[in-house]
């Protein structure tokens, strides 16, 4: 064989680099729909946003560049901090709550006590299901003082009507209708987390006497704590997300339910009702600064927690 035969068997360092950048585009060639649409519809908004939030429209002068002047009125902004302080408090009674009902109905799921378990499950989940829009207006009709259920049948018994959005019960009425659609979500996280534990680690805690309590204390709970982190992470982040509810249920409590009852409606009002679309995203990125700040407190904190035990 010659050597010209030999040369020419043997594969160009060019093809050879075009193979190679052709394997590794691949991967690249089938994420570019989603890149795309990332970018588009999240990326250059918050790009946009964070420009809008440097400058201010005034009726006289135009739009003028302000530096950070909207982040520094944002924080003396008593209207802000008075949402912040509601969402809060509105977090404070809800995520416990929803949390330690998803955990009983995910520990209940994954022993042996339940029958029937595809219904139980499904029965939880699909609260989740139905829009939070529509979740508020059917708890809205059922909160109603003078059309609703409730409130119909304390009338034919001769009662007065309970009054659910008045100035100290709006917080639980919306932290219920929180805890009803979401309570099914976070118990599907925790019953996926349980599914990976070993069965074998209960039967060795049955083989040694443990209790089912005793195991789901023991063993199960502190096993799926990052799960448990997890769901909290996200609640806090709902929590201060918090605007469907509170949005629709305006027009039946418009006294309770202020423009700036959350930051999220706070931000809707000024954006949309007052054309103060600068002061608006400067809000938007302190409220996601705050939910930042807070979900990485949270973190820390039981990460502390866990390493300790």
């Amino acid at each position: 064989m010659s050597v010209a035969t030999t040369t020419a068997r043997m594969p160009r360092p060019a093809s050879r680099s075009w193979r190679r950048f052709k394997r590794n585009s691949i991967p690249y060639l089938f994420l570019a729909p989603f890149l795309i649409g990332f970018v588009i519809f999240l990326v250059y908004p918050l790009i946009y946003s964070l420009n809008l939030s440097l400058y201010r429209t005034r009726l006289v002068g135009g739009t003028t560049y302000v530096g950070l002047e909207n982040y520094g009125r944002a924080l003396q902004d008593t209207n802000l901090w008075e949402g912040v302080r509601n969402v809060l408090l509105f977090g404070a009674v809800q995520i416990p709550v929803m949390l330690g009902f998803a955990l009983i109905f995910a520990l209940v799921l994954d022993s042996a006590i339940l029958h029937r378990k595809t219904i139980f499950r499904l029965g939880n989940f699909l609260p989740f299901a139905v829009p939070s829009v529509v979740a508020a207006l059917i708890w809205g009709y059922l909160y109603g003082e003078s059309f609703g259920p409730i409130a119909q049948i304390a009338h034919a018994l001769g009662l007065t009507p309970p009054q659910f959005l008045t100035s100290s019960g709006v917080i639980p009425a919306l932290a219920n209708i929180s805890t009803w659609q979401y309570t099914g979500y976070n118990m599907l996280i925790l019953f996926a987390a349980l599914q990976s534990i070993p069965r074998e680690l209960y039967e060795a805690a049955a083989v040694d006497g443990a209790s089912g309590v005793q195991i789901a204390l023991k063993i199960r709970i502190p096993l799926i704590a990052p799960a448990i982190i997890l769901t909290g992470i996200f609640s806090i982040i709902g929590t201060l997300q918090l605007f469907n509810e509170p949005n629709v249920l305006t027009s039946i409590a418009p006294s309770v339910l202020n423009p700036h009852f959350t930051p999220n409606l706070y931000v809707y009002s000024l954006a949309f009702r007052s054309q103060q679309f600068d002061y608006s995203a400067a809000i938007a990125f302190t409220l996601a600064f705050v939910t930042g700040v807070l979900a990485s407190v949270f973190f820390f904190i039981t990460r502390q927690r866990g390493e300790r035990q």
